[in-house]
């Protein structure tokens, strides 16, 4: 999910899957799937569930979206080559059949369905229309479009690496790219039903990112008619369990139920409209969700202990670990991050575990002392490897870099996203109490999400970047390579602008090697050299999050749904009858 997956706006993800009912819309009934045409006509109101969302919709793009909001949504509207199981999480077939993989691992060929088809649903009349079906051209123009360096798509430099040619189109100059560029990237439809990719590599966890919103396909006729307004209401052409009704942004957006996907593609669950709200103030979701107008809800951490307490809403608690690491960045091409030895004194002065018992509150956190968190292909003991808590050992670190003792370190303007400085107050206390570092020498600065990354643009020169920041890496597929190779590589141009070593030959060497065994132990030396205490510390790793959501008991999903991509709305399932006694309905 680089910089982005999914993922830095995870931070609000402890509070994504709540559900929230926004007065006014008119009950829509699901057509049946197979009647043609579908009218959806306002009779009972539909099995509905009743979402919220801390931060609104930026793009129903599949190439260009890059934020937990809109990839949950294209996850619901676009159907992959293949996508996660929500109970196994294992990559499972899409719209892909089958697929086969060249000796060499470099060419991958996928079998397509020929029974999918483009949807527009059109809310004024409540009918949905058939185009046609999804070809393997459509999946080939969306990957070579995530290339075009018009589109500007974030994670261009994910499929640049990986895909054959892709690079030479996302290098080429904006002003001098056409349509008929897309040829140099080696993605080919055979017919329609057959695509070949071609990559540079045997890359092991590429069935993994197969899984991953932007390599789903896009239809080009509705992209050249419409261009950037594709996928307003309306004009958005999709394939996914559910069609877009409404979007108001800052209000709300409605999904409805598919009717056209054929049966063996849907899940499990009943839900057959979903109203997501936007709401910012987590407190007044909670509140709502005690007036039984929301099936589920995030918990501020402030509300916890009196919820645990409670018996109406003790056995409604239920925890989770998602993956998502927290993390101080560091910029090193200017002082005084550029010196190794600095690096490892402040990463060694943070006692995660101290920050959990004073700053978090919540038990489903863990400390990380290294990147990849526990549960993900290749990632080591989540306690084995990394220097961890360690004063004389950063001591010895800050002396070597120069500064003694913190005599003469420059002052240090650190970013916070929102408006609680905690994570920073956190950090300066430590350099006081540990490295004797002056009480005044951070700078903590708050922004939202998006003003933070634009801060720490690489293509910003050094002395317009921050020294340090905070941010969330959240998966966009189970290997440890989307940790490692996705953030910290070299060559992804990160924001903190470490120069290459031979770390990188090592992640490149990963992500080529065929033999899980021995795949392992190249993430477990890269994890090493990283932050072990020889390590290059590009980063502090602070900690894996987790918490607790409420569910009404009419609710049920699988609680491991959503950890990668985006949580499917057709494996939710309401016991309406009780739903809507509890509403008074």
């Amino acid at each position: 999910m680089r910089i982005l997956s999914s993922r830095v706006v995870c931070l609000a993800r402890v509070l994504m899957t709540a559900s929230l009912l926004i007065a006014g819309g008119s009950p829509i009934l699901a057509g049946d799937a197979g009647t043609l045409p579908v009218h959806m006509a306002q009779q009972t109101e539909p099995v509905t569930l009743y979402a919220y969302n801390h931060y609104p919709l930026v793009s129903l793009d599949p190439q260009f979206a890059a934020d937990s909001p809109s990839i949950g949504a294209i996850e619901n509207l676009f159907l992959g080559l293949t996508d996660f199981h929500p109970v196994t999480n294992n990559a499972v077939p899409e719209l892909a059949s089958s697929w086969t993989v060249s000796e060499d691992g470099t060419l991958w060929t996928f079998t397509l369905r020929g029974d999918v088809p483009w949807v527009r649903w059109d809310p004024a009349t409540q009918q949905a229309d058939i185009l046609r079906m999804v070809t393997a051209d459509d999946v080939a123009y969306g990957i070579q479009r995530l290339c075009d360096p018009r589109l500007e798509a974030f994670y261009a430099g994910t499929a640049s690496r990986l895909i054959s040619g892709c690079g030479a189109l996302a290098n080429m100059a904006k002003d001098v790219v056409t349509d008929a560029d897309y040829d140099r990237v080696r993605v080919c439809a055979l017919d329609d039903t057959t695509l070949e990719i071609k990559l540079n590599f045997a890359a092991g966890y590429f069935l993994s990112m197969s899984t991953m919103w932007i390599y789903r396909p896009v239809p080009r006729e509705i992209i050249e008619e419409y261009g950037e307004e594709w996928t307003n209401v309306g004009t958005i052409v999709t394939n996914g369990p559910f069609v877009l009704d409404e979007r108001v942004d800052g209000a709300r957006r409605v999904f409805l139920r598919n009717p056209y996907l054929p049966d063996d593609l849907r899940g499990p669950g009943n839900v057959e409209r979903v109203v997501v709200a936007e709401i910012g103030d987590h407190f007044q979701a909670l509140a709502l969700y005690k007036d039984n107008q929301l099936d589920s809800t995030g918990v501020p951490t402030a509300e916890l202990a009196a919820l645990q307490a409670d018996p109406a809403y003790a056995d409604q608690l239920v925890p989770y670990y998602d993956l998502l690491v927290e993390y101080f960045g560091f910029t090193h091409d200017k002082p005084p991050f550029d010196n190794v030895h600095a690096r490892r004194a402040f990463a060694a002065i943070v006692d995660r575990q101290r920050f959990i018992d004073e700053e978090v509150f919540l038990p489903y956190v863990a400390p990380m002392i290294h990147f990849t968190p526990p549960g993900v292909f290749g990632a080591p003991p989540i306690d084995e490897v990394g220097v961890g808590f360690d004063p004389d050992y950063a001591l010895e670190q800050l002396a070597l870099a120069g500064y003694p003792d913190c005599q003469g370190f420059p002052p240090i303007t650190l970013l916070v996203i929102g408006d609680d400085p905690a994570h920073g107050e956190f950090l300066a206390a430590r350099a006081e109490e540990v490295l004797g570092c002056p009480a005044d020498l951070f700078h903590i600065t708050g922004m939202d999400l998006y003003s933070v990354v634009e801060a720490i643009d690489p293509a910003l020169p050094p002395e317009d970047r921050p020294e340090m920041w905070i941010l969330v890496w959240g998966p966009d597929y189970p290997d440890a390579n989307n940790w490692v190779g996705d953030v910290l590589s070299c060559e992804m141009n990160p924001p903190t602008q470490r120069p290459c070593t031979e770390i990188d030959d090592l992640i490149t060497q990963a992500g080529a090697e065929s033999d899980s065994v021995i795949r392992a132990d190249l993430y477990y030396q890269i994890e090493e050299r990283f932050f072990g205490p020889e390590g290059e510390h590009p980063i502090i790793p602070l900690i894996m999050s987790g918490g607790y959501i409420m569910r009404k008991p009419w609710l049920s999903w699988p609680l491991n749904d959503g950890l990668f991509g985006g949580a499917h709305y057709d494996w939710r399932t309401i016991d309406q009858a009780a739903q809507l006694a509890a509403r008074g309905r």
